[in-house]
């Protein structure tokens, strides 16, 4: 199959004539069954008829995923929902008001027209509103209804410029829409609305402090920060380890004074075994560590930052030929819990205390 690629000038005002023309085409596309890659503020999908079992059935061989392993439907109205969900909760329509058009994906029970393969076998359908302007219109000219999980092969750090989803799409897709580097750099939060009380099952740029302001309790699942359990993920990113870079990654804990002596004295044995070493650090940090290659992925003021470089970090090693990675740990609150998921989540919870 011969991918074709598309640029879209992202936040530039409003869409150029060819612009319009190739996300109809990308639309189309979808509409007939085949699968587009995008992107959204978030990180780029991987877009397929949400309506249609063979799109997703197809979306799930194009990533190399479990089946089981449940998509998000990404809409671009609020009053679609209706049409997917059985029911449509207060919660639900109070975060949507405070979160939507934005990086929220909400867990509900699904409709008769949302097939089981969308879902990954479950009676819940995963449903967001994305903020991005390319993501809008493509979702609009596809229909209104797009199943997108993360552009690339399943495992592997989500793409957040389209070089990566050439990397791992190419010749498995129908297109490619180059928008540009993404906004936020990590998934959407994600939270189910089917319990009581309302529970994040993927931390993301939407924090619990957050959505308690809208809700009240929110609780977190026991498995954001902690190994997978072996039960049917009801989000995705819940059971098989996601993000991983080529290379073996582990987590440093521990006073800074102490994660440098630790990490550093590691990449020096691996060094001296032939490996290429590799270390995640932040701004405050980085001139401590000897490695091959030592990457910033920026200040530990500034979580946003940090959220915006992780997966490219990660990809940026693979391209060098890490084979050692080591990275600092950071505060498992607010938005560092996302950061803390992603990252344990791609060192399959390798964590090492000092």
């Amino acid at each position: 199959m011969k991918t074709l690629m598309v640029k879209i000038r992202r936040n530039a005002g409003e869409f150029t004539p060819e612009e319009d023309e190739a996300l109809r085409r990308a639309g189309k596309i979808i509409r007939d069954g085949g699968l587009v890659a995008f992107p959204t503020e978030t990180v780029y999908g991987l877009g397929g008829d949400a309506l249609n079992r063979e799109s997703s059935r197809k979306i799930y061989a194009a990533k190399g995923r479990p089946s089981d392993n449940p998509l998000i439907v990404h809409i671009c109205r609020f009053e679609d929902i209706y049409e997917i969900v059985s029911e449509v909760p207060e919660t639900a329509v109070k975060i949507a008001d405070a979160f939507w058009p934005g990086p929220l994906t909400m867990i509900l029970n699904k409709s008769e027209k949302v097939p089981t393969e969308t879902t990954g076998g479950l009676d819940t359908v995963a449903v967001r509103l994305p903020s991005d302007r390319t993501a809008q219109k493509l979702i609009e000219y596809s229909g209104g209804y797009v199943a997108a999980p993360s552009a690339n092969l399943s495992g592997r750090p989500s793409p957040t410029v389209a070089r990566y989803v050439v990397e791992d799409m190419d010749g498995r897709i129908e297109m490619i829409v180059d928008g540009g580097e993404v906004g936020i750099g990590l998934e959407s939060t994600i939270v189910d609305l089917t319990v009581s009380p309302p529970q994040i099952l993927r931390p993301g740029y939407v924090t619990r402090e957050m959505l308690e302001k809208v809700l009240g309790r929110v609780d977190t699942d026991v498995t954001v920060l902690k190994a997978d359990t072996g039960q049917a993920p009801k989000a995705p990113g819940m059971k098989y380890r996601h993000y991983a870079p080529k290379g073996e990654l582990t987590v440093v804990e521990g006073k800074p004074d102490a994660v440098t002596v630790y990490i550093n004295e590691a990449t020096a044995a691996d060094s001296r075994n032939g490996e290429k070493t590799g270390v995640i650090g932040t701004s405050e940090l980085l001139a401590e560590y000897r490695a091959d290659v030592v990457k910033c992925v920026g200040s530990r003021e500034d979580e946003e930052a940090i959220a915006r470089h992780l997966f490219t970090v990660l990809r940026e090693f693979d391209e060098e030929g890490v084979t050692k990675i080591y990275s600092e740990s950071f505060e498992a609150a607010g938005l560092g819990q996302a950061i803390m998921n992603r990252l344990l989540k791609a060192a399959g919870h390798k964590v090492i205390r000092v």
